[in-house]
């Protein structure tokens, strides 16, 4: 007993067999027993750290530190990060929505490619509101115009969403300024301009596959209702009267004549300018300046974001006749779903802690090296085998990156070359995101979308995401290498 007992906590097969049996007991819990994911995860990553024979301290903490805990790291060190993201994405989503906004650019979305042509709209629009912002606010702020589209299209939810969210993927994996592309450009020696281009020539064909193709033929086999709430507003009486009239549902209030699409889109643009600004102006100015530090505090996605939901109080509702006290009626209406949202990705977060802490990933990298393949490929399944384990793409391209730095130096490989190099680690880390990754959980929450059916949709886009745009960077790099 005591021998299976070691064998599963320090080897490779036996942490695989442990995670494995986590995340099998944890899909049963959810799918089978129909248990809240948010208990399900925190019950499950407690078997695991005990299972896995990490020392309880490391996995509550103490009475005197349990700050520094993975059950405590865990759940901050996401929260930190996408909390007040969240809170201040979902208000300008609704500000947006109550006022006309969505309606309006979708409206003219639809007018320029139809309602066949809907599917491919959400797609570029994620591809393009993907290129300054990450993954997680471009959801936060499309989303509301993915529910508008999905309500007059009267189809599914899932056939707008997944070209939303495959361009946000790709864009997230394969482009500068993300974190991840940025990174492999220090690591491997590459520069941002080739890690552009190869990241278009590698991502749109894999966009086209998994968000287009994909997500057109599973759209039209997995039905998904946008329910009312997520709407913010359903049919409503007229009251008042005037430019600034609004209409009143109990005590929900909303703008009856919408404003113009060309304010909606000034709006959205505020943080994505801000935050490109912050970007740029850190690779192009000089380190202590007063400027670089405007842009960065500017730029900074909680201050850009608190900024255009400043902006669309005044320019969608206190000028256009609404009150402080329905404007924030408004506020506190539609941070009513996200106490759960953030709980359930926080538990995600802690699970995918977990299963780092047992040393899977470490392991899994080790025994990859050993094997002997070519850079590009290994590259690829090194990074794969990182995400799979701990679920986030950034970690697994950092450090995937930092594993084969060496080996590309080696070899004396092309800026090209390397570029590919790049795109197949950046193409490993978004390959089957599942319950341990964060954003599975936001997309499940934020499109109504039960475990089984975000496994069917999500998980296989961003497989066949992964799979398509590693194929461009491997026949890429059998003729540039």
């Amino acid at each position: 007993m005591g021998a299976t007992v070691d064998w599963l906590r320090t080897t490779t097969p036996g942490l695989l067999v442990l995670c494995g049996l986590a995340i099998a007991a944890l899909l049963l819990a959810i799918i089978k027993f129909k248990l809240e994911p948010f208990i399900a995860l925190l019950l499950t990553g407690l078997g695991l750290a005990l299972a896995a024979g990490l020392p309880v301290e490391k996995i509550v903490g103490t009475a005197i530190k349990p700050g520094e805990s993975l059950l405590e790291t865990g759940f901050g060190g996401i929260l930190g990060h996408i909390a007040v993201i969240i809170g201040l994405g979902t208000v300008l989503g609704a500000i947006l929505e109550r006022s006309g906004g969505a309606d309006v650019l979708t409206g003219r979305l639809l007018q320029l490619f139809g309602d066949k042509g809907a599917p491919v709209a959400m797609g570029l629009l994620g591809l393009i509101f993907g290129i300054p912002v990450f993954f997680d606010i471009g959801i936060f702020v499309l989303a509301p115009l993915i529910y508008v589209a999905a309500k007059r299209g009267g189809r599914s939810l899932v056939l707008y969403t997944m070209p939303m969210l495959a361009g946000l993927s790709m864009t997230h994996a394969f482009l500068p300024p993300h974190p991840g592309p940025v990174a492999l450009g220090g690591l491997l020696g590459v520069s941002l301009g080739w890690l552009i281009l190869m990241g278009f020539v590698c991502g749109i064909p894999g966009f086209i596959a998994a968000g287009l193709v994909w997500g057109t033929y599973i759209g039209k086999r997995v039905q998904v209702e946008v329910p009312d709430e997520f709407l913010v507003r359903p049919e409503a009486q007229t009251v008042g009267d005037g430019p600034g009239t609004l209409e009143q549902d109990g005590e929900t209030r909303t703008e009856v004549r919408p404003p113009s699409v060309w304010v909606i889109g000034a709006i959205i643009a505020i943080p994505l300018v801000l935050i490109l600004g912050a970007t740029f102006g850190t690779q192009l100015l000089d380190k202590g300046s007063t400027l670089l530090s405007v842009l960065t505090f500017l730029g900074t996605p909680a201050v850009a974001l608190l900024i255009a939901v400043l902006v669309a109080f005044y320019v969608l509702g206190l000028r256009r006749g609404s009150t402080v006290q329905q404007l924030g009626a408004i506020t506190a209406e539609s941070l009513r779903p996200v106490g759960m949202l953030l709980l359930v990705v926080g538990a995600g977060a802690f699970f995918g802690k977990v299963i780092s802490a047992t040393g899977i990933g470490t392991a899994l990298a080790d025994t990859m090296s050993a094997a002997g393949l070519p850079v590009i490929v290994l590259a690829y399944l090194i990074s794969c085998g990182l995400r799979i384990a701990q679920g986030s793409a950034t970690v697994a391209i950092v450090t995937t990156g930092g594993i084969v730095a060496p080996l590309v130096a080696e070899h004396g490989y092309s800026q090209v070359a390397i570029a590919l190099i790049a795109m197949a680690i950046a193409a490993g880390s978004i390959i089957l995101s599942h319950v341990n990754d964060g954003g599975f959980w936001i997309i499940a929450k934020y499109f109504n979308l039960t475990v089984k059916q975000t496994l069917q949709t999500w998980t296989v886009l961003e497989t066949v995401l992964s799979v398509v745009s590693f194929a461009v960077a491997a026949t890429l790099f059998a003729i540039a290498g």
